[in-house]
């Protein structure tokens, strides 16, 4: 039921900031965690941010910690990386995911499209 989708994505020189959006449709009923992914070609799908909407902790990766800053609208329903002091590594797809976590257990999951970001040197 739930569709996600990314925006925002683009090409940015190093040093540069970008902000990507998540907007989600459909019911977010039970969803309490949002994050952020990305990945490069060959490497493995990484975490890099995460809010747990409850209680408002957010954790990042610590190759973005200081730099990237996850958000959300008030509803929740759409949310938010902004990425400042952009560095050539941190080219990737960029995606968003939602899931109902509780005890341990991913009980729903959703996953977007994915968006493009490319920094220069």
């Amino acid at each position: 039921q739930v569709q996600l989708v990314e925006s925002g994505g683009g090409l940015v020189q190093a040093g540069g900031s970008l902000r990507l959006s998540c907007a989600a449709s459909g019911s977010m009923n039970g969803i309490n965690v949002r994050y952020w992914y990305r990945q490069s070609p060959g490497a493995q799908r990484e975490m890099v941010a995460r809010l747990i909407s409850d209680s408002d902790l957010r954790d990042y990766a610590d190759t973005v910690k200081g730099r990237f800053t996850i958000s959300s609208d008030s509803a929740k329903n759409t949310w938010f990386l902004q990425m400042n002091m952009l560095k050539p590594e941190d080219t990737a797809v960029y995606y968003c995911r939602a899931a109902t976590k509780v005890g341990g257990r991913t009980l729903a999951n959703f996953w977007g499209q994915g968006t493009q970001v490319t920094v220069s040197s």
